[in-house]
């Protein structure tokens, strides 16, 4: 039985670096449950996200905390921002989302 159902969703558009190992397991997960590697990322992350206790501590201990963000969303082209930042050369943007995984070859 699989650990929980992939279901796709609006989604944002990120870039993450892997392992390759898991990067190749993450395209036969993909494989078996019939969706997208970017949908069992994000469905893998969630399920994390709502059955750990500990971090659900510090969610409600720390809810009004600003962390530093770590991934990075790719504007999409016809938005304003994409078009201030093509401007001024930078293609993207920190903040945080639920990432979508690529998974470049070491």
């Amino acid at each position: 039985m699989a650990l929980f159902k992939v279901k796709t969703s609006k989604k944002v558009e990120t870039s993450i670096k892997l392992e390759e190992s898991t990067a190749k397991m993450l395209d036969r997960y993909a494989h078996f449950h019939e969706g997208s590697a970017d949908d069992v990322v994000n469905e893998a992350l969630e399920y994390v996200f709502s059955h750990d206790k500990e971090f659900a501590k510090y969610l409600e201990q720390n809810s009004s905390t600003d962390v530093p963000s770590s991934v990075r969303i790719k504007k999409a082209p016809g938005s304003a921002k994409a078009a201030k930042s093509a401007a001024n050369g930078n293609g993207d943007h920190a903040s945080a989302a639920t990432p979508a995984a690529t998974a470049p070859a070491k």
